[in-house]
């Protein structure tokens, strides 16, 4: 069976993103890459919660970055993701924005997700916040999935 992957809202936006400066550019290309040619060695899986992200604010590529997230399943929300997130926010694991990283995390770890894919450095894919959500997970019986940017998956699959 292929590993799941959950395609979290900055890669979708990354996928289309036009602005030039290099390090932009570099997450953009690398984006595409691995979305052309390697995601077919994956099962992926986007959340409600990644099109409602998509369609705020006033990006010029938000119609295409939606229309892309379109094309996979689509998870929702429900009361234990819920409950999860809360448990997240009073163990300071995540800021507490109820439809931000939070709650991508807890859809990737309830739904048994091998990887959450992601280009949030800051709160998602911090090397610095493995080992505390590794604990809270496995305190609430939950997949810890491996947070990683679309770098690390060219190439030949995990």
């Amino acid at each position: 069976m292929k590993p799941l992957i959950y395609i979290e809202t900055s890669i979708f936006s990354f996928y289309y993103d036009e602005r030039t400066h290099p390090a932009i550019v570099v997450r953009r290309e690398w984006t595409q890459e691995w979305w052309n040619q390697d995601r077919f060695h994956y099962q992926l899986v986007t959340s409600t919660a990644v099109l409602e992200e998509l369609s705020k604010g006033p990006k010029p590529h938000k119609e295409s970055a939606r229309s892309l997230a379109l094309t996979l399943p689509v998870i929702t929300s429900s009361e234990e993701i819920t409950e999860i997130v809360a448990v997240y926010f009073a163990h300071h694991l995540m800021p507490q924005d109820p439809l931000g990283d939070a709650l991508h995390l807890a859809l990737a770890s309830y739904h048994k997700c091998d990887y959450l894919l992601t280009w949030n450095g800051q709160h998602l894919a911090n090397a610095n916040k493995f080992a505390h959500i590794r604990r809270i997970n496995t305190l609430l019986g939950l997949t810890v999935p491996a947070l990683i940017t679309p770098l690390q998956l060219l190439g030949e699959p995990l």
